[in-house]
């Protein structure tokens, strides 16, 4: 039970960067950015590739870039090209494909055998034996999560937030719509491109097909992490999505371990898992309405 504890809460905060992403650019900005598969990719590709040359801590910096820089083409189609932002993301996420094999040197997959990651640098300060990759993965996520927050209260990000509810209004308030959600989704794609780092140091691989339904799974979280946190400020959203995160890959990781169902049926499982966790505000409000009804009725009848 430990380890299944200690497995989700590592996979838990390091994928919780993705949900980060998501909570900027699908809450804040108020747009359906589907590159985040492709970014996560890229991510894994730059790091991994970096820290196999012998540049693992380079290599988180230069993951958050590429992210960066993968986010500015989606904003870019968007912003100048007049492409839906749908649409946008997937001709990005597309594009990304043939961006991430040159990453990893034209190869689907790329390991780090004994070269030394940012996990195995934690481990050598001998401070926190087999939590290591925990601790590590909690602090990268709770730095990153505090930058956010501070960076939703700056005027730049008061704006993006803006933009986000009524990109009509900043307009006509003299701020530059195409500057805010430029700058969103350069934020959030770096993200995006920081958790790809982080999970492919710690797996020591990245495969080209690593990113597959990350853009579900970390919606999934989101909404979890909303549900039971609620929505709000900046602060109750970066909390929501590491409370959603843990919650989601807590629950896989029983599933996994009790072999509840067969280990064929594991994608039919996260299906449902995301399903139910999309349509868990619709559920909630359906079960509160049928409540009051069924209150009203009796005190209708007792009367």
């Amino acid at each position: 039970m430990l380890f299944i504890a200690q497995t989700a809460l590592e996979l838990g905060f390091m994928y919780a960067l993705v949900s980060m992403a998501l909570y900027l650019s699908y809450r804040v900005l108020d747009i359906a950015d589907l590159s985040t598969d492709g970014t996560f990719v890229l991510g894994m590709a730059v790091s991994v590739s970096l820290a196999a040359a012998g540049h693992p801590i380079l290599a988180i910096p230069a993951a958050m870039a590429a992210g960066a820089c993968a986010g500015f083409v989606t904003a870019f189609l968007q912003t100048k090209l007049g492409v839906p932002s749908i649409l946008a993301g997937i001709v990005t996420n597309t594009g990304l494909y043939t961006i991430n094999l040159m990453a990893m040197g034209w190869s689907s997959n790329v390991n780090l055998l004994k070269q030394e990651t940012i996990f195995t640098k934690f481990r050598a300060l001998n401070e926190f034996g087999g939590w290591y990759e925990f601790v590590l993965a909690a602090l990268i996520t709770v730095a990153a999560g505090a930058v956010l927050i501070w960076f939703l209260k700056t005027r730049l990000g008061l704006s993006i937030r803006a933009t986000g509810d009524n990109r009509d209004m900043v307009k006509a308030s003299s701020v530059n719509p195409v500057l805010t959600v430029t700058v969103g989704l350069c934020v959030s794609n770096a993200l995006t491109g920081l958790a790809g780092a982080v999970v492919g140091q710690m797996q020591k691989s990245a495969d080209i097909n690593s990113g597959t339904g990350i853009v579900v799974i970390g919606l999934a979280c989101l909404i979890i992490g909303e549900t039971v946190v609620g929505k709000g400020s900046g602060l109750r959203g970066v909390l929501a999505v590491i409370l959603g995160s843990v919650i989601y890959r807590f629950l896989y990781a029983m599933i996994l371990k009790t072999s509840i169902v067969p280990i064929e049926c594991l994608k039919l499982v996260t299906a449902v898992i995301v399903g139910l966790a999309i349509a868990a505000p619709a559920l909630k409000a359906y079960f509160s309405l049928q409540k009051r009804k069924i209150a009203a009725s009796r005190k209708k009848g007792g009367k």
